[in-house]
């Protein structure tokens, strides 16, 4: 054997690296791994090991000084949980104690999963409106002062109309036609003063761009889902289109539409003889569409075929003021009337639990009672002009039914009355006097959208599956235009003026102002001055429900004692467990948690109302210098 034989030799390079280390290793192990007691430090029993070191260290710490506790901001621990931030405020999100957030995920349950805030409701985004204009020349044509005023009456009228159907009403003058670059053009025409404001109407249109081109004198009269008033709120106008039978009545189209067909009036050699824009265009520059339905345009022409008391006084130069008010009067009576005609099967005023809610639903009865009047009209038994069959409200009343269940049917009307929690325990329980042990233990959960809607969903959902329903009737596109909800706390006051006007921008006419105590007119054709019947106790509002005079005053009593305890709570969240200087607050706090679902569902129709509020009185500021509202009154005739 020679002597540098290598026994691993006849491994592979790989495994002798690996055999040698592993060899090396054992003998590490063996030769310098184990001593005798004898070869170790004297001192390695003085050497504290395991359970002594724990001892120490337990001793250290107990005899440590006493720190301040300093609340350290989470954000400063560097080892902290992610944790989910609220959504900022958005703009205008904000009225009173109301509070919401704009989101797509508005139909969730509960409104806290999206904010992270218990005082925010979420709500749908703000559909768009899209701009409608008209054109208003005061100074066309010697007025008096009464008949300005009948005409500013008629444009409230076609204003209010448009609004209530989702769009944006906005009244151009002549500072918008002199701002059209074609404006000088049409000016050295000298066209006939009838022409001419047509022109001015159309340059007027044109400076603002695409939309729609409305008369002041064409209104929306027609149920909110009607296939033309439905095209239009798309906002897409891609030909210059007009209406068979609505004359200019209504134009829609795009901007650079509304231009060419301007140039090509202008260019027209004849059109020092035309009355009109359309007379002047080629008959190929409009598309006719021969939907016309939902827009009744009262025009010279239809007065003077349908409505002859009112031509009579409009052809008499000094009766013109008196024969503009008793258009007026004709176009919003006719607006309630098809308003009725949709609604065939009544209005539903929403009841649940009737044993203890007479009183919390008497104004919402009062508002049904003013919708199925008849309104004030100077020919009572007539029709709108797109409608001529219409059923007036002289021969076919609107009913009035108080179920205790919501129904979801579209030819009848439900006003609803939402109350707080702690406002329907109140009732429910006959008192005022509170406590968080009654409330835990002697209570029920959600019991007022339990009942609402036992019948459209049944009785073995949860009252948080409830919400999603409930929401959606509040607050979709069919859901608004078929029902309005109210809170119990903040009904609209019939002796305010500004409660009274929002209701009629929400229906688009204006409301009777006084309601008779059983739904009946006396007259078929009240007036605003007629004599109110004698006030009488109600004593059956619901459906076979009676209440006596006592009962109904005590329930009335319980409803303001609610109402104080919940405006001294303000908009307090008492987290249950945790003391509150505010005891108003601290119940307000335990009903809502007892009660999530009802409480989730009034704050999201509180918050629904108080952004609609909101959103029109923004508007109206916006164009409070366009209505002659301000210091200097833009339909004031100026000389420039």
């Amino acid at each position: 054997m020679p002597p540098y034989w290598n026994p691993c030799s006849y491994l592979p390079r790989r495994l002798q690296i690996v055999a040698s280390l592993t060899t090396f290793i054992l003998l590490c192990f063996l030769f310098l791994g184990s001593t005798s007691r004898e070869d170790t430090d004297p001192y390695l029993d003085k050497v504290p090991f395991g359970s002594q070191i724990q001892q120490g260290a337990h001793q250290v710490v107990d005899n440590l000084p006493k720190l301040p506790n300093v609340n350290t901001p989470q954000w400063l621990n560097p080892f902290r949980a992610p944790a989910h931030t609220p959504p900022p405020e958005q703009a205008n999100s904000s009225s009173g104690e109301a509070r919401w957030y704009t989101d797509f995920k508005w139909r969730n349950p509960f409104s806290s999963s999206v904010t992270l805030d218990e005082q925010r409701a979420v709500l749908p985004p703000l559909p768009d409106r899209p701009p409608v204009y008209t054109y208003y020349d005061p100074g066309a044509g010697r007025k008096d002062e009464h008949m300005k005023q009948t005409e500013q009456d008629l444009l409230q009228i076609w204003r209010r109309a448009w609004w209530a159907q989702g769009f944006k009403p906005v009244v151009l003058g002549r500072p918008e036609a002199m701002n059209n670059p074609l404006f000088r053009q049409v000016q050295g025409l000298q066209l006939e003063p009838e022409l001419d404001l047509e022109m001015m109407r159309w340059l007027a249109w044109g400076n603002m761009g695409s939309g729609i081109l409305s008369n002041w004198l064409a209104v929306p009269m027609a149920p909110f889902d009607d296939p033309l008033l439905t095209f239009l709120r798309r906002g897409e106008y891609p030909e210059l289109t007009r209406y068979e039978g609505l004359e200019n009545g209504i134009f829609i189209g795009s901007r650079d539409a509304i231009d060419s067909a301007i140039k090509a009036a202008i260019a027209e050699p004849t059109i020092k003889t035309k009355k009109s824009v359309v007379e002047a265009l080629p008959g190929k520059a409009f598309r006719i569409d021969s939907n016309n339905g939902g827009i009744a345009f009262y025009s010279t022409g239809t007065i003077k075929e349908k409505y002859s008391a009112i031509s009579a006084k409009l052809s008499n130069p000094s009766l013109i003021g008196e024969g503009l008010a008793m258009l007026t009067e004709l176009i919003n009576s006719h607006l309630h009337t098809i308003w009725q005609n949709t609604f065939s099967s009544g209005i539903a005023v929403l009841k649940p639990l009737p044993e203890h809610s007479t009183a919390m639903i008497e104004p919402a009865l009062d508002l049904a009672r003013n919708l199925t009047q008849c309104a004030a009209s100077p020919i009572p038994a007539s029709c709108p002009p797109n409608r001529p069959r219409c059923k007036p409200c002289v021969s076919d009343r609107m009913q009035i039914h108080t179920p205790p269940v919501f129904r979801n049917t579209s030819t009848l009307f439900t006003i609803a009355t939402v109350p707080h929690p702690y406002t329907m325990t109140s009732l429910l329980h006959e008192r005022d006097d509170l406590s968080v042990r009654f409330v835990r233990r002697e209570t029920a959960r959600d019991q007022w959208i339990t009942a609402a809607t036992k019948e459209l969903l049944g009785t073995g959902l949860s009252s948080f599956s409830r919400l999603v329903s409930v929401k959606d009737a509040v607050a979709s596109d069919y859901g608004a235009a078929h029902s309005l909800w109210l809170t119990a706390e903040r009904p609209p006051d019939k002796t305010s003026e500004k409660d009274l006007e929002e209701l009629d921008f929400i229906f688009g006419f204006t409301l009777p102002r006084t309601p008779t105590e059983d739904g009946k007119s006396e007259d078929p054709v009240p007036r605003p001055n007629r004599e109110k019947p004698p006030s009488l106790p109600p004593t059956d509002f619901g459906e076979g429900m009676v209440l006596s005079g006592p009962q109904l005053e005590k329930e009335r009593s319980l409803l303001e004692r609610a109402k104080m305890l919940l405006r001294r709570a303000g908009s307090t969240r008492q987290i249950v467990g945790k003391q509150s200087s505010n005891p108003a607050a601290r119940m307000r706090g335990v009903v809502e948690a007892w009660n999530l679902a009802d409480t989730e569902a009034w704050k999201f129709v509180r918050a629904f109302n108080a952004r609609r509020r909101l959103e029109r009185r923004k508007w109206e500021e916006d164009e409070d210098d366009f209505l002659g509202k301000g210091t200097w009154d833009r339909w004031v005739d100026k000389i420039i």
